[in-house]
């Protein structure tokens, strides 16, 4: 399951070759604005993991603190994020279920209650790569839980992806198809507690 730990653990990518092209650079505010709107989201995504290999699957956000990845076959793997703790379960080991406390994930600061990406030293990198804004933020308190480099869309904003890295070098990218934002989505979808062979709907 090392694919699946290095989606939660291992977020972030310095910025590349961004463009001076400020004018066109999203502020923050209307970033953290577009986040804390998003109350419910759904969709496909492809993930590019470290090693190069390619994972899919559906991608489910329930703001504040949930959200859930499954991972399209041959990939056995569901990662959940709910009661303030990520849960990463493998349907075929044998192994328990491994859990880390979500305030040491980048996924905190898009998941939190109120996204403020102002806030001091939140932000290490805002620019305009020529087709998108990215932001790359970390804990300011804890910069060791790594980072996340998040890209956006303008004319709607919209995110598109968002890429981890835990601080030793590994790299995850996640590239997010659309999103249908709104809508009820079940809390038994982010139960962290149910058994991974209950975890398919």
């Amino acid at each position: 399951m090392r694919f699946v730990t290095t989606t939660i653990l291992a977020f972030g990518l310095g910025l590349a070759s961004a463009l001076p092209a400020v004018a066109e650079k999203l502020p923050l505010n209307a970033i953290s604005s577009y986040l804390n709107a998003m109350k419910t989201a759904q969709g496909d995504f492809t993930q590019i993991n470290d090693d190069g290999s390619i994972s899919t699957g559906t991608i489910y956000i329930k703001r504040p603190g949930k959200v859930r990845f499954e991972y399209n076959a041959p990939d056995t793997g569901i990662v959940i994020a709910g009661s303030n703790t990520v849960v990463i379960y493998d349907k075929k080991s044998n192994q328990p279920a491994e859990t880390y406390p979500l305030s040491r994930t980048p996924l905190s600061i898009i998941l939190a209650a109120n996204v403020n990406l102002g806030q001091a030293k939140m932000v290490t990198g805002h620019g305009y790569d020529g087709t998108a804004t990215t932001v790359r933020a970390q804990d300011p308190e804890h910069p060791e839980y790594g980072s996340i480099e998040l890209k956006f869309t303008e004319n709607p904003i919209e995110l598109r992806q968002w890429i981890i890295n835990n601080g030793s070098g590994s790299q995850t990218t996640v590239v997010l198809g659309d999103l249908q934002k709104g809508g009820a989505l079940p809390n038994n979808l982010f139960d962290i507690n149910r058994k991974a062979s209950d975890t398919n709907r």
